[in-house]
C-alpha cells in the first residue's frame, strides 16, 4: 500500500503546471497559436486556389482571369499553372508561344513525375520549335510510363511531324498494340504515309490475332477486298472465332459498299448464310424459311408493304414442298420491289436465269413482273415479260443478259408494268424453282 503511495506521489513531482499569467508562457501561446493561424490561412489559400483551378475549363470566356487568381491564391499549385499555361496555348504569336513553353516549363518542375503535363511541355516546345527539347520531354513522358497508349502515340506523331518515320511508327506501332482507340488512326496515318502500302501496314499491325482482324476490318473500310480476305485468312479458326464481330463488320462493309463477291465470302465463312454459292439463287425453290431483312445478305428479302402479302405456300409448288405465294389487295403504287434477291457474278459474262410463276383472278392494268438489275448500280439489265391477267398455270420464263463490267452482283425483284400513279393490283402470283446458268 505504502508503495503505490509513494509512486502516486512521484507522478505527481513529475507534472509540470503552467501559470499562463506568466509573460514567457503568454508568448509561447500566442506563437503557437500564429503559427496555426498561418499555416491554415496558406492551405485555405492552397485548397482555393487547387479547387478553381480543378472546376475551370479552359474554353471559359474568363478562364484567363480565374487561372490568374487561382496561381495568385497557390503559387505552386501544379493544377493552377497548369490553367494558366493552358490558357496561353491558343495565341499564336511569337512571344505568347514562348510564354506558353516558359508556363509548362514550371508545370513540370512543380509535378516532375506526371508524365500528362511533359507531354504537354514537349507539344509546347515543338510548337516554339524548341524541337531538341520538345523531344526530351516526350521521352521524359515516356520514362514515366512506358506502359501507357498516350506517351507512345504522342512521340510517335513527333517523329512523325520531323520526318522521322522509322522511329515514327515504331512508337505508333506500340500505340495500335496496346489500345483499341488508336489503332485505326494509326492504320490510317499509315495507310495515307506510305501511299497504300499494304506491305508497311501489316508490318506495323503486328502479330496479334485482334491487330490482324482489326486491319482485315480496316482494309474493308478502305474497299481494298484482297487485303482485307488475305489477313483474315492469316487466322486460326480459333482466332477467326474469337474475332467474330470483326468478321461481321467486315461482311457488312463489304455488302454496304457493293464488294459482293467478297461479301459472300464472309458470311458464309461465319455460318450467318452457310449455303450460299456465287452465281447461284438463294433458296431458289422456297424450301427454307424467309428470315427478316437484317438477318440475311444474298437469300430472299421481303419488305413489308401495305396491301401486298407475301408468303410461303405449301398448297401449290412446281416441285418440292412449297412457294412463294404474293397476293394483291389493291396495291396502287407505280413502282413495287418488296421481293429481291442479291446474286453475285462475274462481270461482263453471260446468263439464262429460269423461273416459274402462275397466277390466279390477277387484275391490273400494270401486273408484276421480274427484273434482272447491275447491283452496283441500279440500272435495268433486263426485265420479264408482264404476268398475264386472269388465271394461269405454271409457266416457264427464261431470260438471257450479260452482266455490266462494274458488276459484283445482280439483283432480282418484282416490279411492275407502268400504268400511272394510282394503278391498283388485284389477285396472286405464285414462285418457284428459280436458277442461274452461265452460258457462252
Amino acid at each position: 500500500m505504502r508503495k503505490n503511495e509513494e509512486q502516486m506521489t512521484a507522478s505527481k513531482n513529475q507534472i509540470e503546471i503552467l501559470d499562463s499569467r506568466r509573460l514567457p508562457v503568454r508568448l509561447g501561446l500566442a506563437a503557437a497559436i500564429l503559427l496555426v493561424l498561418v499555416f491554415g490561412w496558406f492551405a485555405v489559400r492552397w485548397q482555393l486556389g487547387n479547387m478553381l483551378a480543378d472546376e475551370t475549363a479552359t474554353t471559359e470566356p474568363s478562364a484567363r482571369e480565374i487561372a490568374a487568381l487561382a496561381v495568385n491564391l497557390a503559387p505552386s499549385d501544379p493544377l493552377a499553372n497548369w490553367l494558366v499555361a493552358s490558357t496561353k496555348k491558343n495565341t499564336f504569336t511569337p512571344e505568347a508561344i514562348s510564354e506558353t513553353a516558359k508556363s509548362f516549363e514550371t508545370v513540370a518542375r512543380l509535378s516532375p513525375n506526371n508524365y500528362l503535363y511533359w507531354v504537354e511541355l514537349g507539344r509546347a516546345r515543338e510548337q516554339s520549335e524548341e524541337y531538341e527539347l520538345a523531344e526530351k520531354a516526350y521521352l521524359r513522358a515516356l520514362e514515366l510510363s512506358p506502359n501507357y497508349t498516350y506517351p507512345h502515340w504522342q512521340l510517335g506523331n513527333f517523329y512523325l511531324r520531323q520526318n522521322r518515320s522509322d522511329e515514327a511508327f515504331e512508337k505508333l506501332k506500340k500505340a495500335a498494340a496496346s489500345n483499341s482507340a488508336y489503332r485505326d488512326q494509326v492504320f490510317s496515318i499509315a495507310w495515307d504515309y506510305f501511299e497504300k502500302d499494304a506491305s508497311r501496314l501489316d508490318q506495323i499491325a503486328g502479330d496479334s490475332a485482334t491487330g490482324r482482324a482489326n486491319l482485315a476490318r480496316f482494309y474493308a473500310s478502305k474497299e481494298s477486298a484482297e487485303n482485307a480476305l488475305r489477313i483474315w485468312n492469316t487466322l486460326s479458326p480459333e482466332e477467326k472465332a474469337a474475332n467474330v464481330v470483326y468478321a461481321k463488320v467486315i461482311a457488312q462493309a463489304f455488302y454496304d459498299k457493293k464488294i459482293y463477291r467478297q461479301s459472300l465470302e464472309f458470311v458464309r465463312e461465319l455460318g450467318i448464310e452457310s449455303g450460299a454459292r456465287g452465281e447461284t439463287v438463294q433458296n431458289a425453290s422456297f424450301e427454307n424459311p424467309i428470315l427478316p431483312i437484317r438477318e440475311t445478305y444474298f437469300s430472299w428479302k421481303v419488305s413489308p408493304i401495305e396491301k401486298v402479302d407475301v408468303k410461303l405456300d405449301p398448297t401449290q409448288k412446281h416441285e418440292g414442298n412449297r412457294s412463294l405465294r404474293v397476293s394483291f389487295s389493291g396495291y396502287a403504287e407505280p413502282t413495287l420491289y418488296s421481293i429481291y434477291q442479291f446474286v453475285t457474278v462475274e462481270p461482263s459474262a453471260n446468263y439464262r436465269l429460269t423461273f416459274w410463276f402462275r397466277t390466279e383472278n390477277l387484275k391490273s392494268g400494270g401486273t408484276p413482273a421480274l427484273e434482272i438489275y447491275n447491283a452496283n448500280d441500279d440500272k435495268n439489265i433486263v426485265t420479264s415479260q408482264p404476268f398475264p391477267t386472269g388465271t394461269s398455270d405454271w409457266q416457264l420464263v427464261k431470260l438471257e443478259f450479260s452482266t455490266p463490267p462494274n458488276a459484283e452482283a445482280v439483283g432480282l425483284r418484282t416490279t411492275r408494268a407502268f400504268c400511272g400513279n394510282n394503278c391498283p393490283i388485284f389477285g396472286t402470283i405464285w414462285y418457284d424453282d428459280f436458277k442461274l446458268e452461265k452460258t457462252k
